[in-house]
């Protein structure tokens, strides 16, 4: 987990029964973001690398990507900082694709999409045809090829995983550039949103060295802001931050609205999908257990769990359930069948 004190950013390793750091690393980071999303303690989560590794991409310490053993805590290689700074720092977590861990390095208006050696750090690939988004990247199988599909500044891109190879693109410009909701893929379809922009999703085709991501369906009624969707087979669910936050399901393949709650349920909810539940932790403090149902919001629970807001996913380990508000851990065990 990241945290911050003072100038120092603060990457940590917590025993899940205990709560006890089991190891940390800290820095210098003087970065300083804008006041509105500096007061969020958003930041990009750690991912694993290999069995024995794990890999973080820092918010302060100016879009650093450090990697750990996850035993011991020594760090095993770092990137320098960015130049420029990011505008809003980095919110975006990295994505491991074989031997490589690939996150948006860079600044405002200049940055690349980097592919790492997981084991080096080394560079392995870059694509530097737009500045960082703020959504975390996705790797799908698309028209026969493996692609990273991401938010950029101004775009949603795929990118062929092996080489960074730009293989299509289409512009995506939202206010304040709060491109930051992660695109979904469900079947052959890659569905993206943005601030007051409609939720879209495009089939990406090819026609021998031609792509093309052609709009299959557009739905203005539901818009999201920073949160990202989840799926099932029947649905895709989300917060849209129309009337102060509705959670809301669309049918995949039409794009049809099955249902809306009425409102005011968040400012963001982060949506996690744990087989036929969803996990929803929002910046009330609460944690929403639901059932992942196309025909109506079937709230099973909702439990108040911290009095500060929580921007970070809902991590699962097991019967385990671990939730991060703005400066602490907070872990559930789930008890009873199901």
């Amino acid at each position: 987990m990241h945290s911050r004190q003072g100038t120092r950013e603060i990457v940590r390793a917590l025993d899940l029964r205990t709560g006890a750091v089991a190891w940390q690393d800290a820095y210098d980071a003087p970065y300083q973001m804008n006041p509105p999303p500096s007061r969020t303690a958003r930041s990009g989560s750690p991912t694993h690398l290999l069995p024995s590794r794990t890999a973080a991409c820092s918010r302060w310490h100016q879009a650093a990507l450090s990697a750990y053993d996850l035993a011991s805590g020594a760090r095993l290689w770092r990137t320098p900082p960015a130049d420029p700074l990011p505008l809003y720092g980095t919110a975006s977590s990295p994505i491991v694709d074989g031997s490589r861990v690939i996150a948006f390095m860079g600044g405002h208006d200049a940055g690349a999409l980097t592919a790492f050696d997981a084991a080096s750090g080394a560079v392995r690939w870059r694509w530097t045809g737009d500045g960082p988004g703020y959504a975390s990247p996705v790797v799908a199988r698309l028209a026969g090829t493996r692609q990273l599909v991401t938010q950029s500044q101004s775009s949603l891109v795929g990118l062929a995983a092996d080489t960074g190879a730009l293989l299509w693109r289409v512009p995506l410009r939202t206010n304040f550039d709060q491109n930051s909701v992660t695109p979904l893929v469900v079947g052959d379809l890659v569905i993206s949103a943005g601030l007051e922009t409609p939720t879209t999703a495009y089939r990406v085709t090819r026609d021998g060295t031609t792509w093309r991501a052609v709009e299959v369906w557009a739905n203005p009624r539901v818009s999201l802001y920073m949160s990202s969707p989840a799926a099932s087979d029947e649905a895709v669910f989300g917060l849209s931050h129309r009337n102060r936050g509705q959670f809301f399901a669309l049918d995949p393949a039409t794009g049809r609205t099955l249902w809306t709650t009425r409102g005011r349920e968040a400012d963001n909810a982060s949506i996690v999908r744990a087989g036929p539940w969803l996990l929803l932790s929002t910046t009330n403090g609460e944690l929403i257990v639901a059932r992942a149902s196309a025909d109506r919001f079937d709230e099973v629970r909702r439990y108040v769990v911290t009095d500060s807001a929580m921007w970070a996913h809902p991590a699962l380990a097991g019967r385990t359930i671990a939730v991060k508000d703005t400066d602490r851990v907070i872990v559930w065990t789930v008890e009873g069948e199901g």
